[in-house]
């Protein structure tokens, strides 16, 4: 969207009728005549989507010797309770973590908030907080003989209200998932032309009025990409829905897979998720629309003058070190508290620092490769729009609305049977994260690009470049903040997975993730003090060396 087109959008200012070569200029900033993508790059995206379609045709071949009952088993009254409980958790997740993150990227990208680099970096570590080890911490603090419990009892409290259910759940995962959105808006913002707020600006516009009518709606790529993060996560989890005992399909999928041989019923329920997630693959990009994001000049690069918040300082502060305390920093006390009580019962720690060496080289290895397998995907569904390139877009996002559970034993069948000298080794694990997670790094990586003005890469065609030339030395670089995203979202996801790691992973190969789980699992909370700590350390390492790339505030 060029500064021209502000004038535009801005009723009840007249509207200018723009020149033919824009008015003919496609969404995505292309001719109208579509040019057709190279055949090794449609080649290469299309292999990568079928290859993370596997879990989807174990599911279906599982499904298909069912018959009749599949389709007894859903249309059963808990089946579509179960259902109404996933959409529901689903959509409040969703419009919570939206009403966190956008102030959020916007207090510490666009304004003079204090020490707003710092808090950027302490804003994206809920990420690295396992949603098991986040539901333990409520548990443990507001749960029955927890550490408020035992703090209110003096005072007569003999009960606190229930955190089990739809609120726990919604409180857990809403802190835990904001940071998807926090990080894709702030990306957003940084991409964005600060010509398109100045010219609203000029035209008489108030920075409020500036914010809703010509920000936000250019927001939206960035916005859709995080919310939809957001949602599949929400679908697809299932340690905090288990410790508190929200009855979500990822329970009923688990519970199935293990209390049973027959594990066709389960697929039939996974089928149900997959269904679920395409739904949510065409309301994203019926909210995206068509629009173009980028400005119609390349224009030069500069500086934005932090907006002043004046009077807003402390309550902006406030809302800031509230979110950050309720979403990092309780459960990281919780942790220490456990960590002190163990040390001083004589409790016996776990040895972290060989489980911190696997995590560390399998999450780094998988946010290289999955980065990787997302940027010609990505850079063919925006610069190539067409049926193949929509329908591979799509494709490698049902991975992620699969619950770990599934991808994982699916591709333990597809190992044992077909090739066996993958089974647990450590390139059938990296597979299985780039099902889970390849669509972290290119909603980013998409997100990025659709701000990028296509011409730009034209013009160095007409210089002589050829289109490796043209991108390797123009597109990937103005992409660098997309990709940085896309690597800290998979490194700090990967880092913490589960299911994929305890079926898929070599032997004798243990994480901090696995660690922590079969601790919490026994209910040694002490034990599992050391590695979470050590998890948040690594990503807070991690995360702090992303920030240090992007672009100055």
């Amino acid at each position: 969207m060029s500064a021209s087109r502000v004038a535009r959008s801005l009723s009840p200012f007249p509207r200018r009728p723009l020149p033919p070569s824009e008015e003919e200029t496609s969404a995505q900033g292309l001719p109208s005549q579509r040019a057709r993508a190279p055949l090794s790059l449609a080649l290469t995206a299309s292999l990568i989507a079928l290859l993370l379609l596997l879990p989807l045709l174990y599911l279906l071949v599982r499904t298909l010797g069912i018959g009749q009952e599949a389709v007894d088993l859903l249309l059963r009254p808990r089946t579509l309770r179960i259902l109404w409980n996933s959409l529901a958790l689903t959509v409040a997740v969703t419009a919570v973590t939206l009403l966190l993150a956008m102030p959020l990227a916007w207090l510490t990208v666009r304004t003079d908030l204090p020490g707003r680099r710092l808090w950027s970096l302490l804003a994206t570590l809920p990420l690295v907080i396992p949603s098991y080890v986040g539901g333990f911490a409520l548990v443990a603090t507001a749960g029955p003989k927890g550490m408020l419990q035992e703090l209110l009892a003096p005072l007569g409290v003999e009960r606190l209200p229930s955190i089990y259910g739809f609120p726990g759940a919604l409180w857990i995962l809403s802190l835990l998932t904001y940071p998807y959105l926090f990080l894709s808006i702030r990306s957003g913002l940084h991409s964005m032309d600060p010509a398109l707020e100045e010219a609203a600006r000029s035209l008489g516009h108030s920075p409020w009025q500036a914010f809703w009518r010509v920000t936000l709606p250019n927001l939206r790529p960035s916005m859709t990409a995080g919310a939809l993060l957001v949602a599949l996560y929400t679908l697809s989890d299932f340690g905090a829905v288990s410790l508190l005992r929200f009855n979500s399909f990822t329970r009923a999928i688990y519970v199935q897979y293990l209390s049973s041989f027959d594990r066709s019923l389960a697929a039939v329920l996974s089928l149900t998720l997959v269904a679920l997630t395409m739904l949510l693959l065409v309301a994203e990009r019926r909210i995206r629309g068509r629009t173009r994001y980028y400005r119609s000049s390349a224009g030069a690069v500069r500086h934005r003058r932090p907006i002043a918040l004046g009077r807003w300082r402390w309550p902006a502060l406030l809302f800031t070190l509230g979110l950050i305390s309720a979403a990092l920093l309780a459960p990281a006390g919780v942790i220490v508290y456990w960590l002190v009580r163990g040390l001083l019962a004589g409790e016996q720690l776990l040895p972290v620092w060989e489980a911190a060496r696997n995590s560390v080289t399998a999450a780094g290895l998988a946010a290289v490769t999955v980065t990787a397998l997302a940027l010609p995907v990505a850079y063919f569904n925006v610069r190539f729009p067409g049926r193949l390139s929509n329908l591979v877009g799509q494709s490698v996002y049902i991975g992620y609305g699969l619950p770990g559970i599934v991808v994982a034993l699916s591709l333990v069948f597809f190992g044992a049977n077909f090739v066996p000298f993958l089974y647990q080794t450590l390139a059938m694990l990296l597979f299985a994260y780039a099902v889970r997670f390849l669509p972290q790094a290119m909603g980013t990586i998409r997100a990025t690009l659709l701000h990028l003005n296509p011409r730009l890469e034209e013009a160095g065609q007409s210089l002589g470049l050829g289109p490796r030339a043209v991108f390797l030395r123009i597109t990937l670089p103005l992409l660098r903040p997309g990709i940085l995203s896309g690597l800290a979202l998979v490194f700090l996801t990967t880092i913490k997975e589960l299911p994929a790691t305890l079926l898929l992973s070599p032997t004798g190969f243990t994480t901090l993730a696995t660690q922590i789980w079969s601790a919490t699992d026994e209910a040694f909370f002490a034990r599992a003090a050391a590695p979470a700590l050590l998890l948040l350390l690594v990503s807070a390492l991690s995360i702090l060396l992303i920030m240090s790339q992007e672009p100055g505030d």
